[in-house]
């Protein structure tokens, strides 16, 4: 199934006050639609009036009104958007009541398998008939009057007896939710941006979702034009946004507002009341701002624009919002520069198309390359072993003598196994003439279950490293973070997690070797990529070693790192290509080019240097200098 294309993908509304429930939907629908959450009835009304979704999916239990009663207010404020009671009430009439409350179809609790198709199918128009209508109408409407009644009776008494300890409570319940959005925000919107390469939609729903999640006043994202002068709203959170992009809105790129500001300063900028701010500039379409925060949109020390978030409160911005909008933005930038190159790419012909493509993503994402592919390289081969020992265990289990079996139990497993083995192609009786002309340690390491599950143990703990890798933080594109570093530490750890062979790398610190200030993640891909490189360079070598040695450079301020091998060496003509994007010795075998140019990229980007010393037939070295952590 072709995946469809990210502007096309309609809106499904979700109002649900179980995170569990959410989560479930989200992860059923988010291949193929865009999911909107809410927690609350109220929110979910605020935010189906803002985004305009083209289905709403509504849990009957809600917080502060009934699915019904939602349903009915959403039907007024929205009479073509067809709404979707999902209930675990099985009652007599719990169905009737929804359809007459202006849902057009009711889905039970559990979800289940045909969750997807019925969601297809009430966003293609399915439409539920309900018989009898008036006699439910009636009854749905005295059971609003009764609701309605009885929340005023509670409410009353409620707010006189506890009025004080509700504040405290709604105040508390606020800061434990809001901090629990943070964490499912940066998640969302890292996995977003990775996945939206259209310009307009990437920034569409990159300001909906931090109103939505973060419940602030308003949200935009300018880009600076091609002149440099001018910071252009290319998109705003609801109707004052809208507003502003039909009049073009732009700003200038200097020190009269807080994003000309963080542009040419390239320093967030805050305001905790906007009335004491000079570098303010006045928004007539956001009369109710009272704080604001402007964020530099950075690749590369390049400023492609700014990231406005406003509240209408004042001191509305936390330590935790300000943290995790930084990190935010700095996503969202790699994920427009992406964009915009993929723009450019388009007028191109199609090898044209290929180059540049890479070089958007060497851009973000060049680095995760080597890591997604060393910590996947030996799940395909213990995969390959489990398989073969699972079916030697098969051939066994299916000679088990039915007679012997004394539960009847057993002798269907027995005989399922020997079922399936025959609908899966496995010769049962094939296998096991094989197994009987084995010799006997052979056949006692084939069917050794110990083996089995360390296969099973190596695959899973290269998944959990592979899942474990934060996309929008790797590779060049990513602002540093230096810090000392013990490279000893870094590159032993390095080579335990690829996975090679033992004794193949040896590895030699000295005394007085110490420490680096470098960005930990950047320079663990260094040498990740030149230990990689120097064991593939000896696939034809019979006795393969990589030596690392470590030390303080002649120069004080340095570390030296030296990465020498045994193997072929590099040819003296291709010595100054190797560090070129894109250029490999591999042709058809593998490699895009990028390890090199990518380790030449971060080490330069230290105030490090990197050189190569080799000679055909007597192997290769790289030297690798980066700043020493200063005494």
């Amino acid at each position: 199934m072709s995946t469809p294309s990210p502007r096309s993908l309609p809106q499904i509304l979700y109002i649900e006050d179980s995170d569990e429930s959410r989560s479930l939907v989200r992860r059923l629908l988010s291949h193929k639609y865009i999911v909107l959450e809410a927690g609350d009835p109220l929110d979910g009304l605020q935010l189906a009036e803002e985004t305009q979704p083209d289905l709403i999916l509504l849990d009957h239990n809600l917080p502060h009104m009934s699915g019904s009663e939602a349903a009915t207010r959403l039907n007024k404020m929205l009479p073509k958007t067809p709404i979707v009671i999902v209930s675990a009430d099985l009652s007599p009439g719990a169905r009737e009541r929804a359809l007459a409350a202006g849902a057009v179809g009711f889905i039970s609790k559990p979800i289940d398998d045909d969750f997807v198709e019925l969601v297809d199918a009430y966003l293609n128009g399915k439409v539920e008939r309900l018989d009898n209508a008036e006699h439910h109408l009636q009854v749905y409407q005295q059971e609003l009057v009764e609701r309605l009644e009885g929340n005023i009776r509670q409410l009353s008494s409620t707010v006189e007896r506890n009025k004080y300890l509700l504040q405290q409570n709604e105040r508390m319940f606020s800061m434990l939710e809001r901090r629990h959005k943070l964490l499912e925000t940066a998640a969302r919107v890292g996995q977003m941006v990775t996945s939206i390469l259209d310009m307009d939609d990437l920034l569409k729903h990159t300001v909906n979702i931090i109103c939505s999640e973060f419940n602030f006043y308003y949200s935009g994202i300018f880009l600076v034009s091609e002149d440099g002068q001018w910071a252009v709203l290319r998109a705003g959170y609801a109707a004052a946004g809208r507003k502003m992009m039909a009049e073009n809105y732009r700003l200038h790129v200097d020190e009269k507002s807080m994003i000309g500001r963080s542009i040419m300063q390239q320093q967030a900028q805050m305001a905790l009341d906007v009335a004491g701010e000079a570098s303010r500039f006045e928004n007539p379409f956001l009369p109710n701002t009272r704080s604001e925060m402007a964020l530099p949109l950075i690749v590369d020390s390049r400023a492609l624009g700014a990231l406005t978030v406003q509240s209408d409160q004042l001191n509305a911005f936390s330590e935790e919002d300000i943290t995790s909008l930084e990190a935010m933005a700095e996503q969202v930038a790699i994920a427009i520069n992406n964009a915009q190159l993929m723009t450019k790419l388009e007028s191109a012909n199609s090898e044209i198309l290929r180059t540049k493509t890479f070089e958007a993503i060497a851009t973000a994402t060049g680095e995760a390359i080597h890591w997604v592919g060393n910590k996947a390289a030996p799940i395909p081969g213990s995969i390959k072993r489990v398989r073969e020992d699972l079916v030697y265990l098969l051939a066994l289990v299916a000679q088990v003598n039915d007679a012997e079996l004394k539960n009847d139990s057993l002798r269907v497993a027995v005989q399922t196994v020997r079922d399936e083995a025959q609908t899966l192609g496995i010769d049962l009786g094939q296998v096991l003439e094989e197994m009987s002309a084995m010799k006997s340690n052979r056949l006692q390491a084939l069917v050794s279950v110990e083996s089995l599950f360390e296969d099973l143990e190596i695959a899973e703990n290269s998944a959990v490293t592979i899942l474990s890798i934060k996309e929008g933080l790797i590779g060049p594109a990513r602002q540093r973070n230096d810090a000392s570093v013990s490279l000893s530490e870094m590159i032993a750890d390095t080579v335990a997690n690829m996975g090679l062979p033992e004794g193949v790398v040896e590895m030699e610190w000295s005394a007085d070797m110490p420490s680096a200030h470098v960005d930990g993640r950047q320079v663990e891909q260094v040498f990740n990529n030149l230990i990689k490189n120097s064991w593939e360079a000896m696939s034809a070598m019979p006795t393969p070693k990589i030596m690392v040695h470590g030390r303080r450079d002649e120069d004080p301020n340095f570390v030296l790192v030296t990465v020498k091998d045994n193997g072929p060496g590099i040819p003296k003509e291709i010595q100054e290509k190797i560090w070129v994007s894109f250029f490999t010795t591999k042709g058809g075998s593998g490699g895009t080019g990028l390890g090199l140019s990518s380790v030449m990229q971060i080490v330069n980007q230290h105030g490090g240097k990197i050189t190569l010393e080799s000679e055909a037939g007597k192997g290769a070295m790289f030297s690798v200098r980066l700043p020493a952590e200063k005494i």
